[in-house]
């Protein structure tokens, strides 16, 4: 497991990052005390999978229902295909 300080961690993210992508960890320290761990994602993990864990570990909450904003229907298109013909039908239907 590799280690870096704070200030190694700001200066060299990327190499860090780098290296977490081929699988390795790095552990952050803190005037030599381990203060965070940074790890690959299992790549098995399927979204699903990660937010159920998060859910689990109480970092989110997840939405009981979807949302209650829906779409206004298509637009239909005139027929010469002008859009400011499609927009002046819009705005006689009065559609928002």
């Amino acid at each position: 497991m590799k280690t870096a300080t704070i200030s190694q961690a700001k200066n060299h993210l990327s190499e860090l990052l780098a290296g977490v992508k081929r699988g390795e960890t790095v552990l952050i320290l803190e005037r030599d005390r381990p203060i965070a761990r940074i790890v690959p994602i299992e790549a098995s993990q399927s979204d699903d999978e990660r937010l159920a864990d998060l859910e689990r570990r109480g970092i989110i909450r997840r939405a009981a229902r979807p949302p209650r904003r829906t779409l206004p229907p298509p637009i239909d298109w005139p027929e010469s295909g002008s859009v400011v013909e499609a927009l002046l039908q819009d705005r006689e239907e009065a559609r928002y």
